[in-house]
């Protein structure tokens, strides 16, 4: 249980990091490109936080983002609506790892304000369950 607290503890302070460059007025592409690289470490901290809560505390084995967001809505940690967005993120994620595209860039940093909502909603149902 310790190491799922410890994990959860560093995902937090990545979701810190993220939220303070989201919804900045008059960002420049260097600030906006620092908040895609904050919301990738930030999603990578907590989707693992979640994998490891889920097999220590729930017993259930996930090995992929995708799969810990399915096992996360199966054990109640988000919701249908939420477990859907979650994925529609790892998709988000997962095309600002492997290429650099621009218009890209700036679509996926407009939707880094409503990801790190479900983000912190997603690692406080965590948080919530370890304190029980």
């Amino acid at each position: 249980m310790e190491r799922v607290k410890e994990r959860a503890k560093v995902a937090r302070k990545a979701l810190t990091t993220l939220r303070e460059l989201t919804d900045k007025p008059g960002l420049s592409t260097v600030e906006r490109d620092a908040a895609i690289q904050r919301f990738e470490y930030t999603f990578e901290a907590i989707w693992k936080a979640a994998q490891l809560f889920l097999n220590e505390v729930e017993g259930i084995t996930a090995n992929s983002p995708k799969s810990v967001v399915r096992a996360s809505w199966q054990s109640d940690l988000l919701d249908e609506a939420k477990a859907q967005a979650a994925l529609e993120m790892c998709d988000a994620r997962n095309m600002t790892a492997h290429t650099y595209n621009e218009e890209l860039a700036v679509s996926i940093y407009h939707r880094i304000e409503k990801y790190v909502d479900l983000l912190e909603n997603w690692l406080g149902a965590i948080e919530i369950r370890l304190e029980d």
